[in-house]
């Protein structure tokens, strides 16, 4: 199989590109020091592209780029992606909306503070008028106060847990989540929108899209509270402008911190003009962490996409994400990786796909058996199986499906489980998500697990003897195989093996595994 070629158009960290240059199985090519009419030489050959802010995937870098299957835009937003052209010529389009979470956290706070200290006028008072007045300086404290958060996702509940260390009563808005996402955390959930317009300070963390573009305008100001300060590090258009400029100079919006505008760069934004406004330059990820988590996720994304593992974060699947709660997304990602490590257990024909689900998840069993699917079907298809064909290329080989929902307690709030019937035999697979995106293996052919589905696996069925793990041991030290993690589960009379290595495992070694007097079967996975 071909070489995948992925093409950075972009400067992203260090770190980022590390992984790309020492992954053996692409063709990478950086070119993100050439000028953008030069890179529509480069980009004809692009499988995956890289890009951020400066390179605008366009008609022309679209029509220039025959080859490409995916995109990553590593950052939060995809303003300067086709998104239409995108889809219309098949290309998947990804961003990395959580790598900068912390940094949009702390910047939210730091509006927060600086708005109810105004400690920037303060700053300036002193350090460039170098006037020494303590008395024009009386802020108010977070303490007791109450925060209204609008969108309680990765952001959102952050801001909310740090707001409550300042002993902040804290009540959120958002009607895509379950209310004891927020319960569990003490802080109080509503589904009144005036509830939140009824705080002492507002702050907003949701999407950009229909629903939300001048979510706060003069009819929900004209319901705050005078004095009421105001919050915006997501995204411009959030806030109509214009109304926050008029309550801001009326004095019935006391302060606001903006890190996003309408139009960037907003150098000649009316708002500047005020005298009780924070301003920053859209600075969310603006951290040394956050840039370099941006650069790995886009990597590792990149190459998921080139071999045709998962597509995470992919902006125009068969799905509206925009439509779905969050938490669905991560499930979307797991159910793909495990049905592509699953397909790999056994390597014969397939005859059917199964997808069962248990807990809220289950509402969105016909999606994510799409995803599983092509995540099956990428082990024999290869790069030649999309979102758009898999289904067919299923039918045409005689592949059912069945998807079933779960309603016994599985010990998870929400499971999902893939059972893939070959003309050998059957595997299953099981995965939850804990922590809003931490993706784990949790059943393996009915044996527990706690895998993160990631790395080169080598799976053992063997008698439950002594001395078997020894004797495996041995065979990998002898062929120089590192191994990186070794996870056990025992049945009645057997056991099965989960050993992570760092680099790929040949046919031979495989086989001397297998020779072994206790192995029962030995089968062998990347993902």
């Amino acid at each position: 199989m071909n070489k995948q070629t992925i093409v950075v158009c972009d400067h992203i960290h260090e770190d980022g590109l590390n992984i790309l240059k020492n992954c053996e199985d692409i063709n990478y090519v950086y070119a993100a020091d050439i000028d953008k009419t030069a890179l529509l030489d480069v980009i004809k050959d692009a499988d995956v592209a890289i890009t951020r802010s400066s390179t605008d995937v366009d008609e022309k870098f679209l029509n220039a780029a025959t080859n490409l299957k995916a995109v990553i835009r590593a950052g939060v937003g995809y303003d300067n992606v086709d998104m239409e052209g995108c889809s219309k010529r098949g290309i998947i389009a990804m961003n990395v909306p959580t790598a900068n979470t912390i940094a949009a956290v702390e910047l939210t706070m730091t509006h927060m503070l600086s708005c109810m200290r105004k400690f920037p006028y303060a700053h300036n008072q002193l350090k460039s008028d170098r006037v020494w007045k303590r008395e024009d300086w009386y802020g108010n404290e977070l303490f007791g106060k109450k925060l209204g958060v609008i969108g309680f996702g990765n952001i959102g509940h952050r801001v909310a847990l740090r707001a409550k260390s300042f002993e902040m009563d804290v009540i959120t808005y958002d009607p895509y989540i379950p209310s004891t996402k927020a319960t569990d955390l003490g802080v109080t959930y509503t589904t009144n929108f005036d509830d939140i317009l009824a705080c002492d300070i507002i702050t907003i963390h949701t999407p950009k899209n229909q629903e939300t573009i001048d979510m706060i305008d003069e009819k929900e100001i004209a319901k705050m509270k005078d004095g009421v300060i105001l919050i915006n590090c997501a995204r411009g258009g959030l806030y109509n402008e214009d109304a926050l400029y008029n309550n801001l100079k009326s004095g019935k919006i006391a302060m606001a911190g903006i890190d996003v505008f309408k139009k960037e760069p907003a150098t000649d934004n009316k708002l500047l003009d005020l005298p009780n406004i924070t301003v920053t330059a859209h600075l969310g990820a603006n951290t040394k962490e956050s840039q370099k988590k941006i650069a790995i996720q886009a990597a590792q994304n990149a190459i998921e996409s080139a071999k045709g593992i998962a597509y995470p974060n992919a902006l125009n699947l068969p799905i509206d994400e925009s439509k779905i709660p969050s938490f669905v997304k991560p499930y979307i990602e797991l159910t793909q990786k495990m049905a592509y490590l699953c397909a790999q257990f056994d390597k014969s024909p397939i005859r059917s796909i199964s997808v069962c689900a248990h807990g809220q998840i289950k509402e969105y069993l016909d999606s994510l058996s799409t995803f599983a699917t092509v995540g099956a079907l990428t082990v024999s298809g290869g790069d030649e199986i999309n979102y758009v064909n898999a289904n067919f290329i299923a039918e045409e080989k005689g592949i059912t499906f069945d998807t079933c929902e779960i309603n016994h307690c599985s010990g998870y709030s929400n499971k999902v489980t893939i059972k893939i019937t070959t003309s050998k035999g059957v595997n299953t697979i099981s995965g939850t998500v804990f922590d809003e995106d931490v993706l784990r293996i949790v059943d393996l052919n009915g044996f527990d697990f706690d895998i993160e589905p990631k790395g080169n696996m080598v799976l053992l069925r063997n008698s439950d003897i002594p001395g078997f793990i020894g004797q495996v041991g041995k065979i990998m030290g002898d062929n120089k195989i590192n191994i990186s993690d070794f996870r056990l589960a025992r049945g009645k009379d057997s056991a099965l093996a989960v050993v992570l290595v760092d680099e790929s495992i040949k046919q031979n070694i495989l086989e001397q595994i297998n020779n072994l007097e206790a192995t029962i079967s030995v089968a062998y996975a990347e993902i």
